[in-house]
């Protein structure tokens, strides 16, 4: 019991470094794209979704070869926690505008890169050979993304704020990743023995504690940045580290070692492209309000509950 509660204090430390590593990437990411003329919407998908992914890519690494459920579970069940969760609770607190090139562009890729792993998946594995093709499309993804950004450079004309440093943007960066991280690590590994203790399988460990944990980066990041009014942050956010979760973290747990793909992730696969899709159908009109949120949040607590009681 002692040691139970031990793992519960461990997990709330680490949920509050992840608040405080949160806060530290929005302000280093807000400050670099306000400085670079960069659209805070490439800052959201690049550096700030790389940073807050990076739980993800420490808890898959970790499980690389011998436990290829818990890789499948973590990335698809925390794509799905991006978007039933994250959104769903940030639309909860304030409505979304969302751009004209978000719609058109960043979320049917999104779609795309979620169909290219049910791709892969079809023949019952991901293999070294794919997850080098995943790493390979992440990187013409980057390019793209870069090529982008620089047509989309825009001149700073705020001038209310004053401007940091490039030297302490970019330390807060590095001290946002590395809180996140050792955040991440805390809460997850003491989540995940709590979850143990109660005999829960891999595959559902993963589809809910660890995705769950290893989304609270960019739940925290997200709304952080929206209250701050950094809304294409935020979602560039969740939608850049969807694409990261797919390609990067998969592409290096696979390419260490080929993941078995079990009959049951299927399920899993097609609610993912559900919530994708009804992300995208709900911000045609430019604007996710409470209505969106309340319905993504109770799709989202569905799914929870349905994968703990199957």
């Amino acid at each position: 019991m002692m040691d139970l509660l031990i793992n519960v204090a461990l997990t709330v430390v680490g949920i509050l470094m992840l608040c405080y590593g949160g806060n530290c990437l929005v302000n280093g990411g807000e400050s670099i794209a306000r400085r670079m003329g960069i659209s805070s919407l490439v800052i959201g998908m690049t550096v700030v979704a790389y940073g807050t992914s990076t739980p993800e890519l420490a808890a898959s690494i970790a499980a690389a070869g011998d436990h290829g459920d818990i890789i499948l579970g973590n990335i698809v069940g925390s794509n799905i926690a991006n978007i039933g969760l994250v959104i769903g609770v940030s639309t909860l607190l304030v409505t979304l505008v969302i751009s004209r090139q978000t719609i058109l562009r960043e979320v049917p890729i999104m779609v795309g890169f979620s169909v290219l792993l049910v791709v892969l998946s079809i023949d019952g594995e991901i293999s070294q050979v794919d997850g080098i093709i995943l790493i390979l499309t992440l990187g013409g993804f980057t390019i793209y993304t870069i090529r982008r950004s620089r047509r989309d450079v825009q001149p700073d004309t705020d001038s209310s704020k004053p401007k940091q440093s490039n030297l302490k943007s970019f330390g807060l960066l590095g001290i946002g990743v590395g809180l996140l991280y050792v955040g991440a690590i805390l809460t997850v590994d003491n989540a995940v023995t709590i979850a143990e203790a109660f005999q829960i399988p891999e595959m559902i460990i993963g589809v809910t504690v660890i995705a769950i944990g290893t989304s609270l980066p960019e739940l925290i990041t997200s709304i952080l940045a929206i209250r701050k009014g950094q809304i294409d942050i935020g979602v560039g956010n969740i939608i850049g580290s969807n694409i990261y979760n797919i390609l990067m973290i998969m592409g290096v747990s696979a390419t260490i070692a080929g993941i078995h793909v079990a009959p049951t992730i299927f399920q899993d696969y097609v609610i993912m492209i559900m919530f994708s899709m009804a992300l995208f159908v709900s911000i045609k009109s430019g604007k996710l309000d409470y209505r969106v949120g309340m319905g993504l949040v109770a799709g989202y607590v569905v799914y929870i509950a349905s994968s703990l009681v199957l």
